[in-house]
């Protein structure tokens, strides 16, 4: 991570080995703190809480607002439209085609985030 933070990403919410549904969700997981760990410019995620539960999710979405505020860009694709509060900006796109652009001027925080 950037100027030497380290960040933390539980899987499973234990330390035992991830089994069933969880599973998916821990590689999931893994894959973010990986593309994280690279520290890129640039981060795209493409559902990032797609497979996740509530609270890992609203973590995984804490990380990324803090890597926004770090300076990098998070572009996040996703069909779950409650992450669109604690968005800058949220492009809706419907066949392929941008139908609306919209800028949140008071971004949601993770936490606020439910689906």
């Amino acid at each position: 991570a950037a100027s030497g933070d380290v960040y933390t990403v539980r899987f499973c919410g234990k330390r035992s080995r991830c089994t069933g549904p969880a599973q998916a969700g821990g590689r999931r997981a893994v894959a973010i703190a990986r593309a994280i760990a690279k520290a890129p410019a640039l981060l795209l995620c493409d559902e990032p809480t797609g497979a996740l539960d509530l609270e890992t999710g609203r973590g995984v979405l804490r990380v990324l607002q803090d890597l926004n505020r770090e300076g990098r860009t998070v572009l996040v694709v996703t069909h779950n439209a409650a992450i669109a509060a604690i968005a800058h900006r949220v492009v809706r796109m419907r066949s392929g085609r941008v139908v609306e652009v919209t800028t949140n001027a008071a971004p949601a925080g993770a936490d606020e985030v439910t689906w």
